[in-house]
């Protein structure tokens, strides 16, 4: 904040503007769009992390881990998304409570009482005393966690096909020459299948992208939050009054998600340029026939 912007009832034009796009709350919402950044960044790794871990339980010759792929996948990818967003933080938060409780809390008292769930000031997450950035970094955290599962089965069933779609004669010629099937997984099946899957993946990273405001449903203050803040009417108790501009808020967001999309299709489309070089897939057919 500038000196000149001590006193908001003596600025005017420009001035005025410059003032109030610097106040304290602005670069709170500037610092949301990291936020969301930094979502995508540590829940698109982690996604892929879980996705993989169901295709390949989904392909495992041990049943019950097979069961298990596929019944997280279907559950997940049949029950609304904002459900799962809404359920995973709560059932975490209350269990990581709970963990705590059995150490920080005097052991007869009763957690459920009736319909609540209450442990004592000790066992909360985060603590009442901690400082605001330490509640922003957990709801995050959770809001990750919740990311990941949900998407991970979407990822688990893009990976599952794109693994499917490996020519079976390659497969059998690796198993022909002696290779366990560790081996023929990691030489032959995992390296071929991104070919396939990354035009689903690539789609289910810009259904992450314009899933990102939910995290405003989460309580986490993002962009959506501060959007609504900052643009709803503020009469002349506040420092800065004006009338109702979440008009322009949201518009900023949408040129922000617009200019996210185009650049994710261009980082994909040089993605599958590299993977479908040299590939015996339909893009890697066009590439050797396209003019040098």
């Amino acid at each position: 904040m500038f000196a000149s912007c001590a006193d908001p009832k003596t600025l005017e034009g420009l001035a005025w503007l410059i003032c109030y796009l610097g106040s304290g709350k602005h670069v709170l919402f500037y610092l949301s769009f990291g936020t969301v950044l930094l979502l995508l960044a540590i829940t698109a790794p982690a996604a892929l992390l879980f996705g993989f871990g169901g295709a390949m339980a989904s392909r495992s010759r041990i049943a019950p881990l097979r069961w298990f792929g596929k019944t997280y996948t279907s559950m997940v990818r049949g029950v609304p998304d904002i459900i799962f967003f809404l359920f995973v933080p709560i059932a975490l938060d209350q269990g990581f409570e709970w963990l705590r409780a059995q150490v920080f809390c005097d052991p007869g008292a009763p957690i459920r009482q009736g319909n609540e769930f209450v442990v004592c000031a000790a066992a909360k997450l985060p603590l009442s005393t901690a400082p605001q950035w330490i509640h922003q970094i957990y709801g995050v955290t959770l809001a990750v966690i919740a990311f990941a599962i949900v998407f991970g089965a979407f990822a688990a069933n893009v990976l599952y096909g794109a693994m499917n779609a490996v020519p079976r004669a390659q497969i059998e010629t690796a198993e022909a020459y002696g290779m366990s099937p560790g081996q023929v997984n990691r030489r032959i099946l995992i390296p071929q299948m991104w070919t396939y899957a990354l035009p689903g993946l690539a789609n289910l990273w810009m259904i992450l992208i314009k899933a990102t405001p939910l995290l405003f449903v989460l309580g986490v203050e993002d962009i959506v939050y501060w959007a609504r803040e900052l643009g709803s009417a503020k009469t002349s108790a506040y420092s800065y009054p004006h009338p109702d501009w979440r008009l322009y808020y949201f518009l900023g967001i949408l040129v922000f998600y617009l200019l996210m999309t185009w650049i994710s299709e261009r980082v994909f489309r040089r993605i599958r340029t590299r993977l479908s070089a040299g590939q015996a897939t339909l893009a890697g057919e066009a590439m050797r026939k396209a003019p040098a």
